[in-house]
């Protein structure tokens, strides 16, 4: 593991992989030799074309004009006054179109794939929120597309389910394994074994192989740019704390990235602590997993005695997986992010009470980190300032609180 760094240190470091895509003793290419030259075309294509100024325009047009951007960082002044400590401000990636951080990346990649001359997409997804961002830029460039989803989250997030298929993608249900989204990543990565040379695989998260994790971490990383002059607009310096959940990790790196060398910045990610970390219902690898390779890439994964990747529990389908991007297992063990646990009744809590207070409907990603934000801003001053990423909104998720509450829509 990675040693914690001093202030000083942290404030001076470079926080890119090195040339085989590892992140101190994390990340790299665990993978079959058929996808190492495909990782290799798909590095050298992006190394390339990040700072090419006709993509990079292009880019930039599509986050604006399609997906909406800048996103508004909005004072939930009734919940901070509510909670009487610091101020909480959320940064509404939930009006982005589509509903979630999640089309700033697949934007991005359905790109890669248009310049790499690739007439198909894969995706993976949990929640369902990549797979429409997938869906819809997919349908947007008259691109095929194909998303796997875990058979247990087709069934509790039925309206993505639609929406994917209304766009036009084909949802293949995965019924192997624990049928959430680690089943789903596995068979996605299958199929781009046997399709490599017509199909872009654009990975939802900053976890898997190498270039992936840096890839999806800088199409995101418009939200902690955007929040950095948002928050010398609104209260003329950086906040004090930024809060996001922990998945795979794309919505929270997307966040801090550009704050790694702001020390005076906490950064604060939310694992999802399902039935609590005590237990074994939990899909919170930070907290209490161990270093170990999944996905191509090596990590902080859950595992048992034997090697073998443990299920995972969350109410949550987009945080109900047993690892996590190799960028935030680094970020742990130098000390420059913390993580944290929130649990499903705590998660749920959230849901209610920021639904309630600000007419916000969060999804239950995101209500991890409310639920945490809420302890945190309750332990500051009054002049502090808390940020939490509102990654998407609860309209598809209102179901799964429907029925765990017993209600009947």
């Amino acid at each position: 593991m990675a040693q914690a760094l001093s202030e000083s240190e942290l404030r001076n470091m470079v926080y890119e992989p090195d040339a085989r895509g590892h992140f101190g003793p994390y990340g790299g290419r665990y993978v079959s030799e058929t996808l190492m030259a495909a990782l290799a075309e798909l590095d050298r294509s992006y190394q390339s074309l990040k700072n090419d100024p006709a993509f990079q325009q292009e880019f930039d047009a599509d986050l604006s004009s399609f997906v909406g951007r800048p996103s508004p960082l909005y004072h939930a002044k009734r919940w901070s006054d509510a909670i009487g400590g610091a101020q909480i401000y959320f940064k509404r990636e939930d009006l982005n179109h589509t509903g979630a951080h999640k089309v700033n990346n697949t934007i991005g990649q359905a790109l890669l794939a248009k310049y790499s001359g690739k007439p198909r997409v894969i995706a993976e997804t949990g929640a369902g929120q990549h797979g429409v961002a997938t869906a819809t830029v997919a349908a947007r460039l008259g691109l095929e597309c194909v998303v796997y989803m875990g058979a247990d989250d087709v069934e509790r997030q039925s309206p993505n389910v639609y929406r994917m298929k209304l766009l036009g993608a084909t949802v293949v249900p995965v019924t192997s394994g624990s049928r959430t989204l680690k089943d789903a990543l596995s068979e996605a990565m299958r199929d781009w074994v046997t399709n490599v040379e017509s199909t872009f695989y654009i990975i939802g998260t900053v976890a898997g192989p190498a270039p992936y994790p840096q890839i999806v971490r800088d199409f995101n990383a418009v939200v902690g740019r955007e929040v950095r002059w948002q928050s010398q607009d609104l209260f003329g310096r950086f906040p004090d704390a930024l809060v996001a959940c922990v998945g795979g990790g794309s919505n929270a790196l997307g966040l801090f990235y550009p704050f790694l060398n702001d020390t005076e910045v906490a950064l604060i990610g939310v694992e999802a602590a399902g039935r609590g970390l005590s237990t074994t219902e939990h899909a919170a690898p930070l907290s209490v997993g161990r270093p170990g390779v999944l996905h191509g890439a090596k990590t902080y994964i859950m595992d048992n005695a034997d090697g073998q990747i443990s299920h995972t529990h969350s109410v949550s389908a987009g945080l109900d997986y047993p690892g996590v991007g190799p960028e935030h297992a680094f970020l742990k063990d130098i000390g420059r992010a913390q993580y944290v646990g929130a649990t499903d009744d705590e998660a749920l809590s959230a849901f209610h009470e920021v639904s309630e207070v600000e007419g916000i409907i969060p999804a239950l990603e995101t209500a991890h980190a409310l639920a945490y934000t809420k302890t945190l801003a309750a332990s500051m001053r009054p002049d502090q300032v808390v940020v939490c990423n509102m990654s998407g909104r609860g309209d598809k998720d209102i179901f799964t609180v429907a029925k765990l509450e017993g209600i009947t829509l």
